[in-house]
């Protein structure tokens, strides 16, 4: 099936054929059409399957068909975070444009004035995160009672988050008679209790299998110690010179340590996470997208949301205690049927992590060697002694061995009491000169 089959106006099929996409992908074969029909629908699919086209696509030909005459939002777009916000936001814009339709973009971490004034000059498509929709429907800044279509962009992400409250709230003030579509990668049974209640007759719609990775991701592992991460992160940045690299960190002490070492060995790197303005994170996107930044070092902050065409590899520095967000990280490459690379550096510590993560595939994560680096491999010989390495055990001498075994129990045992306390031991009063003359005589 192409894009023409779909029954979309001229003037979209150009804005898809300027962006380069040869047909449409499953999920967009299947709603689109759905859409277009008037039915409200589930659907599931794995992120980088290109969901945000298989709603934006119809909503902008339905809105366009008709006068809007109102300056008040006929469609809502409910988004988990700023980035994917923005991310959704530009790619409805893109399409709106073409055919005369104003969409604008609200969400928390930025000034009021700018966004309560695109809403006064009118909109029909508003992609909102729920706290900054609602801070702004309750300051009567916005009217949502003109709302024709309701949109959940990544549903399950969000009531992860917690927004089950504000979903409720922005529920309430809108109106009965809508359209109803929930886009999400799994179907819990809090997604499923929320589409029973929004959802009428819906239409059910699933790509791909819950919990799997897109077809196009190429995953890998690499067993390594911790302490030889970065090691091993500077060598592939080095020999595979990767025009891009997404590398996701556990927290965000971790995420600046890790771009701090990278730029100090001249690698154009740069970290995104919670911690980081708004505005900051914004331009940090805008310079990785356009390849200013070569490495972006980021916290699950970026795991969804992120739409970085062509992005080569992402790399799991640190591996996710929950299998989901794994699924979540390595679905920023390998997008619109592009081929990607997802690698796990994954530590004697994690194993049991990357476990979990297989159980919840179905599937074993291939582990490569790496000479020199991870500890399935051997050890080059400039390298003395590497514990925990079965070819570096063998090889080394027993002093190598008993100088590491030292260094380790004193590592352990941590600093003495004096030291802790930070106080000098005092020094033996020498006896006075008439004592030590008496010690004499007698």
């Amino acid at each position: 099936m192409t894009f023409q089959d779909l029954g979309l106006r001229a003037e979209l099929l150009k804005a898809v054929k300027s962006l380069g996409y040869p047909e449409p992908t499953p999920i967009q074969t299947q709603a689109i059409p759905v859409i277009l029909k008037g039915q409200d629908i589930l659907a599931r699919a794995q992120t980088g399957t290109g969901k945000t086209d298989a709603f934006a696509l119809p909503l902008v030909e339905i809105l366009s068909q008709k006068e809007a005459g109102i300056k008040q939002p006929r469609a809502l777009v409910l988004v988990p975070t700023r980035e994917l916000a923005r991310q959704v936001g530009e790619t409805i814009k893109g399409y709106a444009r073409r055919v005369s339709l104003r969409c604008t973009v609200v969400h928390g971490g930025v000034r009021l004035e700018p966004q309560i004034d695109r809403i006064k000059r009118g909109i029909d498509i508003l992609v909102a995160t729920p706290g900054r929709l609602i801070e702004l429907s309750k300051m009567r800044h916005l009217k949502l009672d003109r709302i024709e279509f309701l949109v959940f962009d990544e549903a399950d992400r969000m009531l992860d988050l917690g927004f089950s409250r504000e979903i409720n709230q922005i529920l309430g003030i809108l109106p009965e008679k809508r359209r109803t579509m929930l886009f999400s990668a799994t179907y819990t049974a809090p997604i499923r209790e929320l589409a029973s209640r929004m959802l009428q007759a819906p239409e059910h719609i699933e790509v791909s299998p819950e919990n799997t990775a897109a077809d196009p991701v190429i995953q890998r592992a690499h067993k390594v110690d911790r302490h030889n991460k970065q090691n091993l992160l500077n060598h592939l940045i080095k020999t595979e010179k990767w025009s891009q690299i997404l590398v996701f960190a556990r927290t965000r002490r971790g995420a600046d340590k890790i771009t701090e070492k990278c730029l100090a060995k001249g690698v154009q790197a740069a970290v995104l996470h919670s911690s980081k303005s708004q505005s900051l994170r914004s331009r940090t996107l805008d310079e990785f997208k356009q390849g200013v930044i070569n490495v972006l070092v980021a916290t699950d902050v970026a795991a969804r949301g992120l739409d970085i065409k062509g992005l080569p590899c992402v790399i799991n520095y640190d591996i996710p205690s929950v299998a989901e967000d794994y699924l979540h990280r390595i679905g920023r490459t390998g997008r619109a049927g592009v081929q990607g690379l997802a690698l796990s550096f994954v530590s004697e510590e994690e194993e049991r992590f990357i476990t979990a993560i297989e159980t919840h595939m179905g599937e074993k994560i291939p582990a490569k060697k790496i000479k020199g680096y991870t500890l399935d491999s051997d050890v080059p010989d400039y390298v003395l002694y590497r514990p925990g390495s079965s070819s570096s055990e063998k090889k080394a001498k027993k002093e190598f061995k008993e100088m590491a075994e030292k260094r380790k129990n004193s590592k352990r045992m941590g600093p003495t009491k004096k030291a802790k306390s930070g106080t000098t031991p005092k020094k033996k009063k020498s006896p006075a000169k008439g004592a030590s003359k008496a010690r004499k005589r007698r």
